[in-house]
């Protein structure tokens, strides 16, 4: 090998070496979460609006008493706080001992991105839809220095404004799922389902775009939605629909997939749009489809059953949920949790364990599911 390869060589490995050091030593410093979504991410949202949601044994594995999230446990986004040193985010909707100096969860459950057709109490679906979310963030926003303003009593409720707070924060998203079951619910077909998604992908990107341009945010994080044809609140209401390998209903897996490939092609398009962002894509489907497919090699069981639940081959039924009683044969049955959570993927039905939720934050922290492919502790660097 002549000495000029060799130059150029050496030349090449140290550019790349610098590069990696650069990257490699940079880590984000957020000082704050705004969270918008639904049910996967929801820390009280849904259950302060209408307190009766949740009952025992919610909450049971972690906080020990129903604790505002649809799970025995923690959530995803929880461990994403704790992983920046951050506090549980508060629910925008929870007014008892709320603060808000380290972000605000936007979320509830049975959250959509477009307006439902019905909402609750009238039907399935939160009210407190991706836009008004969005208006929700707008509201803690804008008076917050005026709220600052009326002394000490009242600014440690709110946001710190100095040093570019709402700039510096991680605007995460976990929201899409809902506005696929409410045409699954609606018995569209899967072609109708996916004729539906551009305007679902398209309120999404319009709400996207308020939050960048009103937050000063450069920081997004962005999950796209998990296999529903593997939740027992669908394969149980679902029987006759085609299996795959894991024993998920199929055209609803499929459903999900051509959302989060519209979405991902709407995050690509995003970037181009704001060069200055830093919008990472989470492939949180396939992490939770692991879930399914080889439960085993994971240290999980019967990921199909429900923890918590009761009748047939699922442990679900639509007519009685997690923590309610029904009666059989003139008895009346308490709808309890299963004897082990810390081994189960899912809880009710249609949310996951808290032992589901860590596996899951532990596989996409990594950087090694998210496109770029850059670790959660580095979702400020722009790619």
């Amino acid at each position: 090998m002549d000495t000029t390869k060799i130059l150029f060589q050496f030349v090449i490995y140290l550019s790349c070496s610098c590069v990696l050091s650069v990257f490699g030593s940079k880590e984000c410093n957020f000082p704050a979460i705004f969270n918008f979504g639904d049910s996967n991410s929801d820390t009280g949202g849904l259950a302060s609006a209408f307190p009766a949601f949740l009952t025992p044994p919610y909450g049971e594995t972690y906080f020990r008493e129903p604790f505002g999230r649809f799970s025995d446990g923690r959530l995803v986004i929880d461990f994403i706080a704790q992983s920046y040193g951050l506090p549980y985010l508060s629910a925008y909707l929870d007014s008892q001992e709320t603060t808000f100096k380290h972000g605000a969860n936007f979320a509830t459950a049975a959250s959509t991105i477009r307006l439902p057709k019905q909402v609750i109490p009238n039907g399935g679906f939160s009210p407190f839809y991706l836009d008004v979310q969005y208006t929700q963030f707008v509201r803690l926003k804008s008076p917050s220095q005026a709220i600052r303003n009326r002394g000490k009593k009242h600014a440690k409720l709110v946001p710190q404004l100095q040093g570019g707070y709402f700039k510096e924060a991680l605007y995460t998203f976990d929201i899409g799922q809902n506005d696929i079951g409410e045409g699954i619910f609606a018995n569209m077909s899967l072609q109708q389902i996916k004729a539906s998604v551009p305007d679902i992908i398209s309120h999404f990107t319009t709400n996207f775009k308020n939050i960048y341009n009103i937050s000063g945010g450069r920081s997004f994080w962005i999950h796209n939605t998990g296999p529903m044809g593997c939740l027992p609140y669908i394969t149980a209401s679902f029987p006759s629909a085609e299996r795959d390998e894991a024993g998920c209903a199929k055209p609803y897996n499929e459903a999900a997939q051509h959302f989060n490939y519209m979405l991902k092609q709407a995050v690509l398009q995003l970037r181009k749009d704001f060069p200055s962002a830093a919008i990472t894509y989470v492939d949180i489907y396939s992490v939770k489809y692991s879930l399914f497919k080889d439960p085993h090699k994971y240290g999980f069981e019967l990921p199909l059953v429900a923890c918590c639940g009761y009748g047939g081959k699922y442990n679900y039924s639509s007519s009685v949920g997690c923590g309610g009683t029904i009666t059989v044969n003139g008895s009346q049955i308490y709808v309890g949790s299963c004897e082990r959570p810390s081994v189960r993927v899912n809880w009710d039905g249609i949310h996951y364990t808290e032992a589901a939720n860590k596996f899951i934050f532990d596989k996409i922290s990594t950087g090694s599911f998210s496109d770029p492919p850059l670790p959660l502790n580095r979702a400020c660097i722009r790619s």
